[in-house]
């Protein structure tokens, strides 16, 4: 006699069992796959994934996101393995959302999709880097969630869901109007969370911050500074909280606690002497690198040469796509060739 009770069977889960799926299970305030608002160019159907795994897939095989691993966090082109990059920021804020996701019962996918490309258009060295481009536009304000969606809309055009390209708009505080999903809420939340807490430890390994200079009333609040207890206090935060609201928002207290070692961070971490004359340096690079190529636009890839674009914003194009490591080549090869004296 055989017994068949352990015998492993594969069954085919296709795109149409997860989209009933997704009705059935999730919250009604989730983001319905059947119910986004598409593509600016249709596509047929996948028979396996579904739209948001499609865009979730796009991203990751993107050459923008393979350029985030040399991409700085906080410490320009650091010396050190274990300092963040902006590949590791995405991951671990990639982490959190979907870990946040999971627990409201929201899109898991679709959160997962916004924060890979959340930062896909950011710059070499970091906000440096995206305050000298400030600089070189006439009207308004260089932004990197601006820099994303161009990228995945004309640069390296993905035709990505309208949810996705959305969230990516407005993972960033100061853009209005707001996420339209509570996906991207989670995005913005995910996002803030994983660089308070890895920028504190990097500013720690870096010696520029001891553990008896932080904030007394914040470690009250998020417990002992090793990271892993101000993400779980953050997460629970804004998990009961949502629960408890309806909507995606993170409760009081710790959100105090939150701004407050925020302003903390940037008067002793981000504008500390030390990081204002490394950004001044970054700065230097790279309007040199813009000036540059709007001299000899030749240099200039043809991937960057939108047929439409003016001159300027295909420099700042091409220089906004840089690694540190890529910036700091080409500007010593211009501007400080090997072999003079």
């Amino acid at each position: 006699m055989t017994d068949t009770s352990t015998t492993a069977v594969l069954r085919l889960n296709r795109r149409e069992d997860r989209e009933r799926l997704e009705h059935a299970r999730l919250s009604p305030l989730a983001t319905k796959v059947t119910e986004s608002r598409g593509r600016e160019q249709q596509e047929p159907p996948d028979p396996f994934r579904t739209a948001f795994e499609r865009d979730r897939d796009r991203v990751l095989h993107s050459k923008a996101f393979r350029r985030l691993k040399h991409k700085t966090q906080v410490f320009i082109n650091p010396e050190g393995d274990h300092f963040v990059t902006r590949m590791t920021h995405t991951l671990q804020v990639t982490q959190v959302a979907r870990a946040l996701a999971q627990a409201l019962d929201l899109n898991e996918t679709l959160t997962e999709a916004i924060c890979l490309g959340h930062d896909c258009g950011h710059t070499p060295f970091g906000h440096a880097g995206e305050a000298a481009l400030s600089e070189r536009i006439a009207d308004g304000e260089w932004l990197h969630a601006d820099q994303g969606v161009r990228i995945f809309r004309v640069l390296e055009p993905c035709n990505l869901s309208w949810e996705v390209l959305d969230g990516i708009r407005a993972h960033t505080w100061r853009v209005k109007p707001p996420p339209a999903t509570p996906e991207g809420w989670l995005c913005r939340y995910a996002d803030r969370i994983a660089y308070l807490t890895h920028d504190m430890l990097d500013a720690m390994r870096a010696g520029a911050l001891g553990r008896n200079s932080l904030p007394a009333s914040v470690v009250d609040v998020l417990g002992e500074p090793n990271g892993r207890s101000w993400i779980r206090s953050m997460i629970f935060a804004l998990i009961e909280e949502s629960a408890a609201r309806g909507k995606v928002v993170m409760g009081a207290e710790v959100l105090g606690a939150m701004r407050e070692f925020r302003d903390f961070m940037f008067e002793n971490v981000y504008l500390r002497p030390e990081a204002v004359a490394q950004a001044d340096k970054a700065r230097g690079v790279i309007h040199s690198l813009v000036d540059h190529l709007e001299q000899h636009p030749d240099e200039i890839p043809d991937s960057y040469r939108i047929a439409d674009a003016p001159l300027s914003l295909q420099a700042l194009d091409f220089v906004a796509g840089m690694t540190d490591r890529y910036a700091l080549a080409m500007h010593d090869r211009i501007f400080r060739p090997r072999g003079l004296v």
